[in-house]
C-alpha cells in the first residue's frame, strides 16, 4: 500500500478531491442488498448456526456416545471420559476455526473473495455429512470430525465475508453493509435456537437431523452467490481486471457511484504500485502498520472476553431465580438471541450516521455499567424478591450493549483500518486471535466462575473500561473515508511523533504514540 517510512506528503495529490463530497445514499442498490444476503447465507450465518445448535442434543449425544461405548466394550463409560469426549466434540469447534481463519486471507488472495466463499462451502456439505452418519453407522468420532469442519468453515467465513463485504460496499454504506457480517451472526444463533426448540429438531430422535441441517444454507451459497459479481477491489487491484472491475461496480452500484468507486479504487491501485500483499508476519515487523494491528489484536480479543460469554453462563440461573420453570427456560434464551438480532440491525441503521466510535465507546462504555450492575444483583440475590427480575433486566442490557456495539463494529474496523495489501494478513490475525480466545475463555472461564463467583464481572468490567479508553485515544473515525484517508490518519500520528522526538511541536502529537 505504501512505502514504509515514506513521507506523507507523497500522498496529499492522491488524496486530493477525497473530502470534496460528502457521499450520503439513502437507499442501497438491490443488487448490493442481495449480494450481501448471498454472501452472508453461507459465511457468517454458520458461525452462529453452529455455536447454537450444538446446546439443544447435549443429553442425546451423550446418551448416544454411551450406548456406542456399551456396544463397543460392553460396559459403561465413566463419567469422566463422556465428559472428555463431549467437551471435544463442542470445542473441537474453536480449533477448527482458528485454522479456517489462518487459511482464510489465502484463500481470498488465491480465489478471489466470491471464490473462497464459495469453494467453503465443501467444509460445510462435508461436516454435515460426517455428524448426519454418526448415529447411522455408530461412530461418534464422526462428531468429532464434523464439528471440526464446521469450524473450518466459521473460521473461513469470518474471515473472507468481511473482506468481501467491506469491498463491494461504497464509502457512504460500507458501515451498513459490513453490519451484515454481525446481523448473519445473530441471525444464526437465533435460528439455532429456534431449530432446536422441542416442536422442531429439538426431541431426542432427531438430534442427527438437527447437527446436519448445516448444508442447507451451504447449498443456499452456492445457487444464490454464483449470480454476483467477485469484489471489484480485488478485480483491479489483485488481478488487474479493469473491465471485469467496471461491470462488477455497475451491477453493484448506482451510476453516481460507480464512478465515484472507480476513482477511489484507481487512486489506491497508484499508491500500492509495486507493493506486493504482505504476509501476516509482515504486519508485526512494518511499523506503519503498528497502531492498525495494535486495535485489532485489542478489539477482537476483548470480542471473546469482555463477558458475553459470562452472561450466557450465568443467564440459566438467573432465569430460575426469577421463577421461570425449567421446561420453559429455552424459550426464554431464544429472546436473548433475538435482542442480539435485533440490536445488530439497529446497528446497522445507525452505524453509517453515528459513526464507528460512538457506538463502540457506548457499548463497551454501557456493558462497564451493566457489570457493576450485575455484580451487585447477583451479591444480593437473596435479599429481596425482586432482585432476579433486576438481574433478568441486567442481562437482556448487557446483550443489547454488545450487539449496538461491540459485536457489529469490530468486524468493520478490521476491514477499515487496512487497505487492499494488508488487509488479508489483518484478517487472519484479527480471525486467529478472535479464535484463540475463544478457546481460551472456554477453558479458563469455568475456573474464573469457580474461583470467583459473581465478582468475575469486575475483571470483565477492567477489560470493557480499558477498550473504551484506547479507542477513545487512539482510533479515529472512519466513518465515509476511503482506505486511503484513513491510511494517512494513522501515518500522520507516526509522523507527529516523530517531530515530537526530534524536538519539533508537532501539534497534535500524543503520548500513546511513541514508538514501541
Amino acid at each position: 500500500m505504501h512505502k514504509e517510512n515514506g513521507d506523507l506528503a507523497e500522498y496529499q495529490p492522491l488524496l486530493k478531491g477525497f473530502k470534496d463530497t460528502e457521499r450520503r445514499i439513502a437507499v442501497p442498490n438491490k443488487s448490493l442488498l442481495l449480494a450481501v444476503c448471498a454472501a452472508g447465507i453461507g459465511g457468517t450465518f454458520q458461525y452462529g448456526y453452529n455455536v447454537s445448535i450444538i446446546n439443544a442434543p447435549t443429553k442425546s449425544v451423550q446418551n448416544f456416545i454411551n450406548h456406542t461405548w456399551i456396544e463397543r466394550y460392553d460396559v459403561h463409560i465413566t463419567e469422566q471420559m463422556l465428559t472428555f469426549l463431549w467437551s471435544t466434540i463442542v470445542s473441537i469447534f474453536t480449533l477448527g476455526g482458528l485454522v479456517g481463519s489462518s487459511v482464510g486471507g489465502s484463500l481470498a488472495i488465491r480465489f478471489g473473495r466470491k471464490g473462497a466463499l464459495l469453494l467453503n462451502n465443501t467444509f460445510a456439505l462435508l461436516a454435515a455429512l460426517f455428524m448426519g452418519l454418526s448415529q447411522v453407522t455408530g461412530y461418534f468420532e464422526l462428531l468429532i470430525i464434523g464439528r471440526m469442519l464446521s469450524g473450518i468453515n466459521a473460521g473461513v467465513g469470518l474471515c473472507v465475508q468481511p473482506l468481501y463485504l467491506g469491498e463491494i460496499a461504497p464509502r457512504a454504506l460500507r458501515g451498513c453493509m459490513s453490519m451484515g457480517t454481525s446481523i448473519f451472526i445473530t441471525g444464526g444463533i437465533l435460528t439455532g435456537q429456534v431449530i432446536g426448540l422441542r416442536e422442531l429438531l429439538g426431541k431426542e430422535e432427531h438430534w442427527p437431523i438437527l447437527l446436519s441441517t448445516t448444508f442447507i444454507p451451504a447449498l443456499m451459497q452456492l445457487v444464490i452467490l454464483p449470480w454476483f459479481p467477485e469484489s471489484p477491489r480485488y478485480l483491479l487491484l489483485d488481478k488487474g481486471e479493469e473491465a471485469a472491475c467496471k461491470k462488477a461496480l455497475k451491477q453493484l452500484h448506482s451510476t453516481d457511484d460507480y464512478h465515484r468507486e472507480m476513482e477511489d479504487i484507481e487512486k489506491e491501485r497508484l499508491t500500492a504500485v509495486g507493493v506486493k500483499t504482505k504476509k501476516p508476519w509482515e504486519l508485526f515487523t512494518d511499523r506503519s502498520m503498528r497502531w492498525q494491528l495494535i486495535t485489532v489484536l485489542l478489539l477482537n480479543s476483548a470480542q471473546q472476553l469482555n463477558g458475553i460469554n459470562a452472561i450466557y453462563f450465568y443467564a440459566g440461573y438467573i432465569f430460575k431465580q426469577s421463577g421461570i420453570p425449567e421446561e420453559t427456560i429455552p424459550y426464554v434464551t431464544v429472546g436473548t438471541g433475538a435482542c442480539e438480532c435485533i440490536t445488530a440491525l439497529t446497528c446497522g441503521v445507525l452505524i453509517d450516521s453515528l459513526g464507528r466510535r460512538v457506538l463502540i465507546i457506548g457499548g463497551y462504555a454501557l456493558m462497564t455499567v451493566w457489570c457493576i450492575c450485575v455484580t451487585l444483583t447477583l451479591t444480593f440475590q437473596e435479599a429481596s424478591p425482586w432482585m432476579p427480575y433486576l438481574s433478568m433486566t441486567w442481562v437482556f442490557a448487557f446483550i443489547l450493549s454488545f450487539g449496538l456495539g461491540p459485536g457489529g463494529v469490530t468486524n468493520i474496523l478490521n476491514t477499515e483500518l487496512f487497505t487492499q495489501t494488508t488487509r488479508p494478513a489483518a484478517y487472519i490475525i484479527g480471525g486467529s486471535i478472535n479464535w484463540l480466545s475463544f478457546f481460551f475463555i472456554g477453558m479458563v472461564f469455568p475456573f474464573i466462575v469457580k474461583g470467583l463467583q459473581q465478582y468475575c464481572f469486575l475483571v470483565f468490567l477492567v477489560i470493557c473500561f480499558v477498550v473504551v479508553i484506547y479507542i477513545f485515544i487512539v482510533v479515529p473515525e472512519t466513518k465515509n473515508k476511503t482506505f486511503l484517508e484513513i491510511q494517512v490518519e494513522f501515518l500522520s500520528r507516526d509522523l507527529r511523533t516523530k517531530k515530537k522526538s526530534l524536538g519539533g511541536e508537532g501539534p497534535g502529537g500524543n503520548l500513546l504514540s511513541t514508538p514501541l
